[in-house]
């Protein structure tokens, strides 16, 4: 869960909104440090071979899903995301890379 701005945004929600875009391959939203909100929601992408998408349509279709206020404030197009065995996007591997010069950390 990321909390931004005293408002709870589920990764999970977030994520689901973003894959149901048809460039969209696979997601991870995770928390990046923001001065104002404490964490602000960020999602990295990767894009289905062959395909291409902006990033205000990405923006434009998740507000078209859920609330204004889950929507990701930055995206960055990936190649890859870290994945456990199984499948599963490791999100905490996405989200150390924000947070690791960071003096105030959020779990």
């Amino acid at each position: 869960m990321i909390i931004s701005g005293g408002f709870n945004v589920y990764a999970v929600e977030v994520e689901a909104a973003l894959n149901s875009h048809p460039a969209v391959a696979m997601s991870a939203v995770v928390g990046v440090p923001h001065e104002e909100w404490g964490e602000a929601v960020h999602a990295e992408i990767v894009l289905k071979a062959g395909t291409a998408a902006a990033v205000d349509d990405l923006i434009d279709h998740v507000k078209g899903s859920i609330g204004r206020f889950k929507v990701p404030k930055t995206i960055t197009f990936v190649d890859a995301l870290p994945l456990s065995v199984v499948g599963k996007v490791l999100r905490r591997q996405v989200r150390e890379k924000y947070w690791k010069d960071q003096t105030r950390q959020v779990a």
